[in-house]
């Protein structure tokens, strides 16, 4: 809810036997939109989980996105991770934003040497 409040949820422009393509519809807030795509831009570049789900939805080999593609649709994953550590009062957890299933596929991209480099 706070995703489609903010005006991230997709939507597919179609219209009878045309399929469009899917936008975020821009109904919610924009400042809170304008907000957290200014909040993203430094975790892109400073967070080392959200710059290698940048740098996976940009190069994976099949659907890759744009740029500006990518950085909204880590805009609902910052939604969700701010979500759960405030309703859970838990701690952030490197690990918990992955998840086990796209750590895997962010290691057959071959990023795993990329992810040690800056943790170091």
């Amino acid at each position: 809810q706070i995703i489609r409040l903010a005006g991230f949820n997709l939507k597919e422009n179609s219209s009878g036997k045309k399929k469009g393509k899917s936008t975020i519809t821009k109904r919610g807030r924009s400042r809170l939109r304008a907000l957290l795509f200014r909040a993203v831009m430094p975790m892109v570049a400073k967070n080392a989980e959200f710059k290698a789900l940048h740098h996976y939805f940009t190069k994976r080999s099949q659907n890759p996105l744009k740029k500006k593609q990518s950085i909204v649709a880590l805009c609902g994953k910052l939604i969700r991770v701010l979500y759960t550590l405030g309703t859970k009062c838990v701690p952030y957890n490197a690990t918990d934003v992955l998840g086990p299933v796209r750590q895997s596929q962010i290691q057959m991209v071959a990023i795993f040497p990329f992810l040690t480099r800056v943790w170091e």
